[in-house]
This record gives structure tokens, sequence and C-alpha cells, in this order.
């Protein structure tokens, strides 16, 4: 049993898309492709790794046979094709659209000028093709990504906008039931068609539990994992108990943690403003409140991901300086705007954090403190909410490549209804860079590339990135699994391959 205090959106692959959900949508869902306990692409739906064109642009896999729907139809290549289809379609509102707009054709489906998409096809019931524009080195990892799991054409069509509420995939559990404000409940698949898969018969995630209250529970032996970070005052309890610690799994976690600035919204349309944002926070104070869960952050990149600038130093903290950053841009005065954070602990103490910085250069910061699923589709929506405080929703690698910091988060593409760039950002500079970037097998030469793409983009203010996190998962002695299945650093949990006893 897992417990969380936020409940769930939904469970739709194409449409879900923050860190509490994406462990439970992967109990229901497969794609053509995964990762092993570290970040090595494996088959799963795929019969084997693809056959890759001499250009590097077309992709041919072919299909298990015989994997079966949880409603017991077998799953073909024309399931691969509606499935990524679907995702790009605008009409779905995908988060994930603009991870797959290099597809040839993609673009001009999702803008109505093609009924289908040239670049995915099904040859044969087994065997699916995608054909790219320009090459993509990034291209199978985002094959991994839950936005391509695979999903039946009439399940989607019987539930329509509900479907995310009635799941149906091919995964190792089968949706069970879904009380809203109460529990999601997994069970078992009998038939899943992977290694042995699952080890647990039933998933439970209790929803409505403040984290003051799971780790009490936790303690008590009522729940076995705390979905949420640990509140600060028991995490210093828990670090200072040996006892405790057994029950604390810790691992690094490939992340930047920020603050998002809507670039489209006055007064942050202006850089000068922006920039006294980045040298207004005190970071090491938010880490402070943490309990040095997490490294201050100067850059966009995280420190484990390739591309991260050694020798770049960032805005320093000086709330003088951004004093008189907001005087040459006409706000001598100040001004007042918004924040949005989640109101799950520790995020709304981090944000009053924020408040008291900005004061201090004469910004009064309001706080929305709302509910995780509220606080995406805000942000999501073009002018809702000027400032957006991503603790506890991201930003946390897709996959392990630096791309996966720019695509979703700052290019053009992502600058719609339901994406991630929620600073509302585009440069289209910077997307024929990042573009070329995709296509290069220089390792050397993508690593100098994007240094100069992130250092624009700091240029740019156009976020303020405050800390690099940590996953600290508590759990019970009674749950079992590896390092990897409770802090797996592109699913977090991997419930699949947890046990009991």
């Amino acid at each position: 049993m897992v417990a969380y205090q936020d409940d769930f959106a939904t469970l739709d692959p194409a449409i879900g898309y923050d860190w509490s959900n994406w462990p439970a949508i992967k109990n229901v869902f497969d794609g053509l492709l995964d990762y092993d306990a570290g970040t090595t692409l494996e088959p799963r739906l795929a019969d084997g790794m693809p056959q890759v064109s001499s250009d590097a642009k077309v992709y041919t896999f072919k299909l298990r046979q015989g994997v079966k729907f949880q409603n017991g139809r077998e799953l073909t290549a024309d399931d691969v094709v509606y499935s990524m289809t679907r995702v790009v379609d605008p009409k779905t509102k995908s988060p994930g659209a603009g991870f797959y707009m290099g597809i040839q054709g993609a673009r001009e489906f999702a803008d109505g000028k093609a009924k289908s998409v040239q670049g995915i096809e099904a040859p044969d019931k087994y065997t699916v093709k995608f054909t790219l524009a320009e090459p993509d080195v990034t291209f199978l990892n985002k094959l991994a990504l839950n936005f391509a799991y695979v999903v039946p054409k009439e399940e989607v069509a019987k539930w329509g906008e509900q479907f995310g509420h009635h799941p149906v995939g091919t995964g190792p559990f089968l949706f069970k039931e879904w009380q809203p404000g109460q529990r999601i409940v997994f069970d078992r698949n009998p038939n899943y068609f992977f290694g042995g898969l699952p080890y647990l018969d039933r998933v439970t995630i209790e929803v409505g539990v403040a984290p003051e209250v799971a780790i009490l529970r936790l303690e008590k032996g009522e729940i076995d994992v705390m979905g949420d970070p640990i509140p600060a005052a028991e995490y210093a309890r828990i670090k200072a108990d040996p006892a405790a610690q057994k029950r604390l799994v810790q691992s690094p976690q490939v992340s930047t943690i920020y603050i998002a600035i809507n670039t489209r919204v006055k007064p942050f349309d202006n850089v000068k403003v922006r920039q006294a944002l980045n040298m207004a926070i005190d970071k090491a104070r938010v880490v402070k409140l943490l309990n040095g869960r997490g490294t201050t952050a100067n850059q966009i990149l995280p420190p484990l991901m390739p591309g991260y600038d050694q020798a770049y130093k960032g805005y320093e903290y000086s709330p003088d300086k951004a004093k008189s950053l907001l005087a040459e841009a006409g706000f001598p005065q100040g001004f007042e705007t918004t924040i949005a954070c989640i109101s799950t602990d520790p995020q709304p103490k981090l944000c009053e954090s924020f408040q008291q910085d900005l004061s201090k250069i004469g910004i009064k910061l309001n706080i929305q403190s709302l509910a995780s699923s509220t606080v995406i589709e805000n942000a999501g929506t073009e002018g809702k909410v000027p400032l957006v405080w991503t603790g506890g929703l991201g930003w946390i690698q897709d996959y392990p490549d630096p791309d996966d910091f720019y695509a979703p988060l700052f290019a053009c593409g992502s600058a719609v209804q339901g994406g991630w760039n929620w600073s509302w950002y585009c440069n289209a500079d910077l997307d024929k860079q990042a573009a070329k970037l995709l296509g290069s097998i220089d390792k050397g030469a993508r690593v100098t590339g994007y240094q100069a793409l992130f250092r624009k983009l700091m240029d740019d203010a156009v976020a303020v990135p405050v800390y690099h996190g940590q996953y600290d998962i508590a759990r019970s002695e009674k749950l079992h699994g590896n390092q990897g299945d409770f802090g797996h650093p592109e699913h977090t949990l991997r419930y699949e391959r947890l046990w009991k006893q």
C-alpha cells in the first residue's frame, strides 16, 4: 500500500505527466522499449531492438506475438500506429506531443494538413516502422517514455475523456478500481507476458493522506511506501535514528527544481525583471529548509547530465543588484505578482521563502497553494499564472540526454496548451540549434553545443534554477526490491519488481 496526499488526475499515458502518476501508469501499460535497472534500453513489446537504416532515419520494429490487452484482444502493429498518432493529435492535448514532432509528417498532421502521420506505419500485423524527418539520437529513449505506451483504440473510443479513469493496457497489473479522493487499486495480471512479473498480487494507492500522517502510518506498518517527500521535521528525526534509516532508500536524482517564469506575462516579458529574480532567490536557504536534501543549482542542467557546465557560475545571490535591475527595467518600487505551488509539504514553506526573498527587492509575492493536478493544469494554460514553483513536480529526467531538459521545457513546440513549457518561451534560433544537436553523433560536439544552448537560456533568464534533488523514499521493512526499484532514474517506483515478506 502506497500513500499520497493528492489524488491523481489521470492514468492515461498520453496525458499523465508527473512523478507520482508515472509509476502508476506503468502498472497498466507497456511501450515498445523500457529500461533495465539503470538507463540501458531493452525490448518490451518489441521482440528485439529495431533495425535502423544507414541514414539513421528509419526504425523498424518487430512486435512480440501473442501479447494481449487486458480486455483479451491481441496487440498488433495497428495499435502502435494508433497510440503514437493519438499522442501527436492536438485533440488529445498530450504534454508529450513535442517529443514526437520529429517523426516525418507529424507536424503536418498536428497542423491539420494531413489525415495521418506519414512516418508511422504498420507494414504488416507485427511490424512497425518509424521514419524521421531528420536523425535523432534520442528517438529510442523517447519511445520508452510513458507517452509512447500502447493503448487499445476501442477502449479509448468507449470511455472518451474518461479513459484515464478506466485504463486498459498490456501491463503487469490490471486496473481494478478508482475511488476519487480515496484509493486506486491494481491487481496482478496473471497473463502478463514479461519475465514472470509482477511479484505483488495487489497494489493499492491511497490518496488524501498528508505526509505527516503517512510517515506515522508507515512506522505502524499500515502502509508500505510513502509516496510524497518526508516532512522536514520527520526527516531530521529519521536521520538521527539508525533503526529508522533502514526504512529510508536514498539515491541521486537527475533533476533540476526551478521557478518557471512566464515570459509572455508582464512584467516578466522584460529580461531584466527575470534576471532580477535569479539574483534575488536565496537558494542555499531552500536547501537548508530541505534538511540538505539537494544541492543548489546555478544552471538548468543537473550535474549528472551530459552537458552540465562545470565552468558556468550563474547569477550571484545579490538582493541589491536585483533591486538595481528592477529599477533599470522601470520598476523601482517593485510590483505584485503570484506564484503557484503544490500544497504538499514542504513546498508551501519553500514558496514562503521566495516570498521573503522577493519582498527585499520590492516584489509582493502572493502564493497559490493548490493540488498538484491543478498547478499542472494552470501552468499549462497560457497567461494563467506568472510564476510556477516546480517543487514536488519536477523536472526529473525522462531520458539520459540534455535534450530532455530543453525540448519539453523550453522549445517552441512545447509552449502549447497542456505542455510543460511553463515559461512559455520560444526561440526559433535555439530550436534550430537543438535540432542539429539531435542529429549529431559526435558526443564532444553535442556537449559543447548544449552548453552554449543552456547558457543562452540562462542569459534570457527563462527560469530560476533553485536546486538539484535526491530520492528519499520511506518504505516498510516488509517491502523489498533492488535500489533501482525504489529510485529508478526514469520510473522512480517500479511496482512490478517489488515484493513483500
